[in-house]
């Protein structure tokens, strides 16, 4: 007999939601995490995740983010605090730009509430912004952000609560398909299992030939400024989540800047370049963890054109790590070629926190089941392995 109905590798964002979810539904649940609980060393921290619906990378995400919202809302009345705020969000660009175009096609396409504001009307409203006259901003009320965090603790617990058996501060050393299931090594243990998750990150290319999913992980750098006139003015009442395609200069890489409302507790108003295509791929295990002063002054100098009162003193940095494949898109399914053994839940850094528990859900319905309701085609393990 194995000793569990399921083994959980990855006790990050989607690795705590999985084990959730699969002891909610009565399996013996193994996890199995390489760090303490809600570390920082991985991709699952910084105080803040943008929460959105109306999504410019591919609207085919837009109805696993309505399960999404139903999902953060009942996992944090379960936990007892709140873990999804709806602040809004303002998506910012010219016209063209795939953070403007992509975000009405997705909001037309699956009829999302939003609306379409012109320099003039985002001024009356949030007049933080600065926008140029060749920008619009695209507004979602029903936006906001998730604490990370909290996220994952809220999983870990509530999975514990359930009766999941957590190990940490465990490496797992091997991965082995076996007739009778999987048999995993881990801090000099043997365990097995009829099926096994592999949720491990920025880690994803060590275990089950993962390798070959060409999982590439950046460093990417997040940080806080003191705003100029004082934090009231970028509450979260008076100050929404925003990702803006900011107009390029010449020789300037094409960046997206976003940022949040100040949070209590933040040492400062987080913000931050989105994939920021001046760093180079990484190994997790040597990062460079230390933040230099030419990269919190970069975005210091952009918000001073975009956001000017959010342009003062710097306060605090963090680094973290993406993780994806060359699509952009997650990889999420049962691994080809493990007849079922093996449910893979990788390649999610840079716009997966979002998803969480509506990836716990997807993958407990995957080890249960072999298939789910959710329309996840598109993110099958199989195109990537194809490539």
């Amino acid at each position: 007999m194995a000793d569990y109905d399921v083994i959980v590798i990855g006790l990050g964002a989607m690795g705590s939601a999985a084990a959730h979810q699969l002891v909610l539904r009565g399996l013996r649940v193994l996890g199995i995490e390489q760090f303490t609980p809600a570390h920082t060393l991985g991709s699952s921290h910084g105080a803040s995740r943008i929460v959105r619906k109306a999504y410019f990378e591919r609207p085919d995400y837009v109805p696993l983010l309505v399960r999404a919202y139903e999902l953060w809302d009942e996992l944090g009345a379960k936990f007892g605090a709140e873990l999804f705020t709806r602040c809004g969000a303002l998506m910012i660009g010219r016209p063209e730009s795939e953070v403007v175009s992509g975000t009405l096609a997705s909001a037309k396409r699956w009829s999302l509430p939003h609306e379409l504001l012109t320099p003039a009307q985002l001024h009356e409203r949030f007049p933080q912004f600065a926008l140029s006259e060749d920008q619009v901003a695209v507004y979602e009320a029903d936006a906001g952000y998730v604490r990370p965090e909290v996220a994952v603790l809220a999983n870990i617990e509530l999975a514990t609560g359930a009766g999941a058996e957590l190990w940490f501060d465990t490496v797992v050393e091997s991965v082995q398909l076996v007739p009778e299931g999987v048999r995993v090594v881990a801090g000099g243990k043997q365990v097995s299992a009829p099926k096994v998750v592999i949720a491990t990150g920025a880690w994803a290319g060590r275990l089950a030939d993962l390798n070959r999913y060409g999982v590439k992980v950046q460093r990417q750098t997040v940080h806080w400024f003191e705003p100029t006139n004082g934090a009231d003015a970028f509450a979260d009442d008076r100050f929404p989540v925003y990702m803006w395609a900011l107009p390029v200069q010449p020789g300037e890489p094409n960046m997206e800047l976003y940022g949040f409302p100040h949070l209590d507790g933040d040492r400062g108003v987080k913000a931050a370049i989105y994939r920021d295509t001046t760093n180079t791929d990484v190994n997790p295990d040597t990062v460079d963890r230390q933040v230099i002063e030419q990269e919190h002054e970069r975005v210091r100098e952009l918000l001073a054109r975009s956001i000017p009162a959010l342009a003062g003193p710097h306060t605090d940095s963090t680094v973290c790590m993406y993780a994806g494949v060359a699509d952009d898109d997650f990889v999420l399914g049962v691994h080809p070629g493990s007849s079922g053994r093996l449910v893979l839940a990788i390649g999610f850094s840079g716009h997966g926190f979002k998803f969480v528990p509506v990836v716990g859900e997807i993958v407990a319905d995957l080890v249960i089941d072999g298939k789910t309701r959710h329309e996840i085609g598109f993110l099958s393990p199989d195109r990537v392995a194809a490539q």
